[in-house]
This record gives structure tokens, sequence and C-alpha cells, in this order.
């Protein structure tokens, strides 16, 4: 009996280290991003360039995993999960390293931007892939709600962590603190359990060239669309036949992956190893997995792009207390992602997904209405908490939900489709949300300073036609000195500070509003997650 005990709670001790080691690696692939964000100005004056360039990196980065996610998850099936997932560790932290030392924006490029890319995307559908092979089909709602609410909680965090490495020491430690964290996950890893490669697949090259190339597109045009325009050019940008770029490039990588498709199903025909087995989108669970996973991150990363915004721009907060005002969305989706499939193990998925959605419309909402020029950073917290609790329910169903779908073997696979998804995604959330602030607030703010008499005629004016093309998201301080360097009068610049402001909380509210149509779009897509507990497909059969 003593013997029966012991070994179970030294099974339990290593599943827990499994898991343990399976959301650091996810907290490390999302921190990258949110740290870099607040300390944008400090890390181009370190490294020799402009906000404009290490603005390009963390697209580039955002860019290389979109690219690549999909080729990473068939490595794994081909090397092995768990060696693709150590070969990943190890050139993330390269990267990591690299970046660390970096001097000049090239070397910053090429160790954050391409080999923590790469890393990423050998580690993201590994561990997708792990958890299944790790945990029981009972288990993997917990187990993959903790694992995507590591990453979640990493993005709600980056702000502080970033805010306190650039204020008392510098960026740079974040980068060599990873390099740590990476040799903690490589020796822990040696617990992972991974099931023997017996079937080594060939790699479909020129499949992951064109998956790559239309991934890359179609994400680098909405990521470029808030400054060249979605599909009018701005009047300062380029354009091509009268279009914005952004138009065309996303067109041309959606025509390219339909040629992908193509490809790989006639590879499946002439009986050869594809990319993708096309007939797995056919599973109304796996597609509905997908789309669900992708609205999550579309709503998630557009609702972490607007508070941000508010708090730091709006109301003029720091970096940390930035950080610290957003700490309490990380409670609240803990909580769900680690509680629901604990003490509600029988609960209906569908069910779960939905209540998750609502609570992430309600909290947008009641942000929405909370909005006021005279409110302060406490209205955050309400709607912050709820939305969490929504980020944290669907956490803990959608990771089980794919990967249910389809026999364990393909776990790779569906990993790579997963990432793919999440990266669309969050990738056009903060698209949309950036493209509806811009557009409001400069309708909004060239509407008030025409209507203000406080404001002369020729100062409207030249506004009207200099501004046409998008104002800049500034805080009033920033506004009020470069209206000073210009010379405009003191009341003049008042009362332009007074129509920014009120043209600055127009455009998030618009932000906010279209966040919050696209959660409800979000609830009629989920009619395919399943309405019973999940099955593996084998018990299932």
């Amino acid at each position: 009996m003593k013997t029966d005990t012991a070994t179970t709670a030294a099974a339990a001790k290593g599943t827990s280290i499994v898991l343990l080691t399976l959301a650091a690696g996810q907290f490390l692939m999302t921190l990258d991003s949110s740290v870099m964000n607040v300390s944008i100005a400090t890390v181009a004056q370190d490294v020799g360039t402009t906000v404009t360039g290490i603005q390009t990196a963390i697209t580039l980065y955002t860019l290389v995993m979109a690219m690549l996610m999909i080729t990473g998850g068939k490595v794994g099936s081909m090397i092995g999960r768990k060696r693709a997932f150590a070969i990943g560790c190890v050139v993330y932290g390269c990267g990591s390293l690299t970046t660390s030392l970096a001097k000049t924006l090239g070397v910053l490029i090429f160790g954050w931007s391409f080999l923590e890319g790469v890393g990423a995307a050998l580690i993201m559908p590994a561990i997708v892939a792990l958890v299944a092979s790790n945990f029981r089909t009972q288990e993997r709602p917990r187990a993959y709600g903790l694992v995507a609410a590591a990453g979640a909680v990493a993005v709600a965090v980056g702000p502080l962590i970033g805010g306190l490495a650039t204020t008392y020491a510098s960026w740079r430690w974040v980068f060599a603190g990873e390099v740590l964290v990476v040799i903690v996950i490589l020796l822990l890893s040696r617990r992972i359990q991974d099931a023997p490669v017996e079937h080594r697949p060939e790699l479909d090259v020129f499949g992951a060239l064109i998956s790559a190339l239309g991934l890359g597109l179609a994400v680098f045009g909405v990521l470029r669309s808030s400054e060249w325009g979605f599909i009018l050019p701005k009047p300062d940008g380029p354009s091509i036949g009268g279009v914005s770029p952004s138009i065309v490039l996303i067109t041309t990588g959606i025509l390219v992956l339909w040629l992908f498709i193509e490809w790989e199903r006639r590879r499946e025909r002439l009986g050869r190893e594809p990319l993708i087995q096309m007939s797995i989108l056919q599973i109304p669970q796996l597609k509905g997995g997908l789309i669900m996973f992708f609205f999550q991150f579309l709503i998630q990363a557009g609702v972490f792009f607007v508070i941000p915004l508010y708090l730091s721009v709006a109301l003029g907060l720091s970096a940390i207390d930035t950080g610290l005002r957003i700490m309490p969305l990380s409670i609240t989706l803990l909580a769900a992602a680690v509680g629901i499939p604990r003490y509600f193990p029988g609960a209906s998925p569908r069910l779960v997904v939905r209540l998750g959605v609502l609570a992430m419309f309600a909290g947008i909402v009641f942000l929405l209405t909370a909005i006021d020029v005279d409110a302060g950073p406490e209205i955050v917290t309400i709607p912050l908490l709820l939305v969490g609790l929504g980020i944290g329910a669907l956490a803990s169903q959608l990771g089980a939900v794919t990967v249910s779908a389809v026999p364990d073997e393909q776990s790779p696979e569906v990993g790579g489709l997963q990432n793919t998804a999440t990266n669309l995604g969050a990738s056009i959330g903060v698209a949309l949300a950036g493209s509806f602030l811009i557009v409001v607030l400069t309708s909004s703010f060239l509407t008030g300073i025409q209507g203000n008499q406080a404001v002369p005629n020729d100062v409207s004016a030249h506004a009207s036609v200099e501004l046409a093309s998008g104002i800049p998201f500034v805080s009033d301080a920033q506004l009020t000195q470069g209206l000073a360097d210009a010379g405009v009068a003191p009341e003049t610049a008042q009362a332009i500070v007074d129509e920014n402001g009120q043209a600055r909380l127009d455009g998030l509210k618009a932000a906010l509003s279209i966040l919050a149509a696209l959660s409800l779009l979000g609830l009629f897509s989920s009619r395919r997650i399943p309405a019973e507990p999940l099955q593996a497909p084998a018990a299932a059969a």
C-alpha cells in the first residue's frame, strides 16, 4: 500500500514538473513582445535606431513565427516532439543572448526577430503535442488551461517586467534572464515523455515554402495596414494601382495559401506525405476549435492593445503603474484556466467557451461605458477581471478540443495549425483595433477643432491638411510640448489639447466597440465546439 502511494506521489510530481516546464516555455514565447512594447524608445536609443526600427523588429518577430508554425509542427513529427522542443529552446536561447548583447538594429533583428522566431516556431507546436503525449484525455483541459494561461499572463505582466527592468536596470537583463530560464527548461525537460518516431515522414519542401510565403504576405499586409491603410491608401502612404499595398499583400497571400491547399491535396491523391493532411481540416470539432482560437486571440490582442494605451497615454501612467493596473486580469485568468477543469471536469466545453466569450464581451462593454474624460485608472479593474475570466475559460477548453479531435500522432500538425490561428488572430486584432482607433480619433479631432471658436480658422485648415492621413495617439504632455515648440498661442494650444483628449477617448471607444462586435461574432461561431465532455478519438470510436 505504501509502495503504491509513493509511486502515485512520484508520478504526480513528475507530471507537475512536466506541466511546469511546458508552461514556462509558453510564458517565455509570449513575454518578449509585451516587454519590448514598453521599452521601445530606450531600446531604439541603445541600438542607435529609431522607434520605427524597433517596431519593424517587432513586426518581423511576429512574421517569422507566423510563417514557420506549420513547418515547425511538421518538423516535430519528423524528429520527435521532445527533440523539436529542445532544439527550439537552444535556438531561442541563442537568440535571447544575441539580443541582450546587440549594439545595432541588424544584430537585434537577427537575434530577436529571426532566431527567437525560428525557436518559437519549433517550441510552440511541440508544446501542444507534448501535453497530448504526457496527459490523459480527461487531464488535458487542465494542462492546456495552465499552459495557455501562462502565455496570457506573460502578456499581462510583460509591461510590468519591462517597466521595472528599463527603469531600474536595462531592458537587456530581460533577455539575459531568458537565457537562464531556457537552461532551466532544458534541464527539467528530461522528465517529459515522448513516443518514439516509428515512421519518419518526408518534409514537403515546396509546400513549406509556399505556406510560409502565403502566411507571410497575409500577416505582413495586416500588420502594415495601420500605416498604409487597409483598402484605400493614406494620403502620404504608398499605393499600388490606386489601392493600399496592404490589401494587395493580403489578397496575394490568400491566393498563395489557396495554391498551397491545392498542392497538399494533390500530394495526398498521389500517396505522398503532405505538410498538412487537408482531411483533418474537415473535422468539425477541430475546425471549431481553430476558429475559436482565432477569435480568442483576436479579442485578447485587441484588449491588450487598447487598455495599455488608455492607461499609459490617455491617463499618463508609467510603465510600472500600467503593468500593476493590468495585473487583476491575471488573477481571474489563472483561476478560470485551472479551476474550471479541476472543479467542473464534466462541464460542457461548448457551454464553458460561450460563457467565456460572454465574460469577455461584458468586460469590454463595461469599459466602453465607463471611459470618460474624468475617469481614472480604477475603471479598468472590473473589465479586466471579466476579460481575464473569459480568456481563462477559453484557455481551459480549446487546447483539449483541438487535440482530442485527432489521434495523438497528428498532434504536432494540430499544434502548427493552432498557433497559426492564434498568430493570425492576434495580428488582425491589433490591426483592426488600431485602425478604428486612428480613423475615429482623426475624424473626431478635426471636427472638434473646426467647431471650436478658440482655434483660428487658419490653424484648423492647416491641421485638416497635415493630419488627414491620421493623427498620432499622443498624451496631453506630448501634445502640449509639441504645440509650444511650434509657437502656438497658449489659449489655442489648450483648446487643441482639450479637443485631442476628447477625440482620443472617441478613438478608444471605437476600438472597444469593434472588439465587442467581434466577441459576439465569436459567440455565434462556437457551435462546432463539442457539447459533451471530451474523449480521445480512439475511445470515442
